[in-house]
């Protein structure tokens, strides 16, 4: 690392953790809102087999790898991975309950990544989109924790299921590109040109998804409309989800550019402490976001 790189925390798993999935959950659990819901509803489709690639790409360069602590490194980021894809497998299960065609989602997804992208793309290009999904990853996890307004009406085991997730992405989110530049030693417009597929696929795959529960759950093509007006406000406008990302987003076209060169969030060691705490990732996430609300 250069001077200008921070010491990562340790990467942590953390396994057979319980979130209370198969409680009744509301449907509209976010703020009662269809669109905000089912934007983070359509994110948790794309997890399990997302996860499931990613581990794959970094593991494509395992055996050139001798270096002790970063294979330690990536034993721990597919164990957390591989513990993200099971739990968003039972978020994932609420949605099938409600008509939602998870496994044609799963399928589709399935079959554009490890059918068509790892089939015609270098391996090197793959294991860049997947430090570019980290990297998104990421800075979104760091938005919605350092934002507890986001999260504030929300049912709380979902809640402290992305909050745990985002605290993980934070542990590991130099993995993959630490192979990709030091390893796979892929050159920058193949950093760069992954990054650009990655960012036109990502939201164009949520929104189709979106698109799809929303006309399951029975609101007309007048309803649609007011709903995505209202919603694409609410992921674009000044001060909304993504433009405060914008900065963070931009700075992995630099040359230079790490992911340890941004901490990681500040309510990551709070976080560690309650979890050790309680024993309880949903108390955790409760009080950690209550914590948050009463500063702000």
């Amino acid at each position: 690392m250069n001077a200008q790189q921070l010491t990562p925390p340790p990467i942590v798993p953390r396994e057979k953790l319980d979130f209370g999935l198969d409680g009744d959950i509301a449907k509209y659990w976010l703020d009662n809102d269809p669109f905000k819901t089912r934007f983070f509803d359509a994110l948790s489709t794309l997890f399990p087999v997302g996860e499931k690639f990613f581990i794959t790409c970094v593991r494509d360069f395992k055996d050139r790898i001798t270096d002790p602590k970063m294979l330690q490194d990536i034993k721990d980021f597919t164990r957390q991975e591989g513990q993200h894809g099971i739990l968003h497998t039972q978020y994932n299960n609420r949605l099938k309950a409600q008509g939602i065609a998870v496994d044609a989602i799963l399928e589709g997804q399935e079959k554009r990544l490890f059918g068509i992208i790892r089939k015609h793309f270098s391996r090197e290009f793959t294991l860049g989109i997947t430090a570019a999904s980290e990297h998104i990853t990421a800075i979104m996890a760091d938005c919605f924790v350092e934002r507890p307004e986001i999260f504030a009406n929300a049912d709380e085991r979902i809640r402290a299921l992305y909050v745990w997730h985002a605290m993980e992405e934070m542990e590991h989110k130099g993995v993959a590109y630490d192979v990709l530049t030091g390893v796979a030693q892929a050159s920058y417009r193949t950093r760069i040109a992954s990054m650009l597929l990655v960012t036109f696929l990502f939201p164009f795959h949520v929104f189709r998804i979106m698109s799809h529960m929303l006309q399951v759950d029975g609101f007309s093509r007048w309803e649609r409309t007011k709903i995505w007006a209202k919603g694409l406000w609410w992921l674009y406008k000044p001060g909304g989800i993504y433009l405060p990302m914008m900065g963070k987003y931009f700075s992995y076209l630099k040359p230079n550019f790490h992911p340890w060169q941004e901490p990681v969030v500040a309510s990551y060691e709070p976080w560690l402490k309650l979890l050790k705490e309680t024993g309880n990732p949903v108390e955790a996430g409760n009080r950690l976001t209550a914590d948050a609300l009463a500063r702000a």
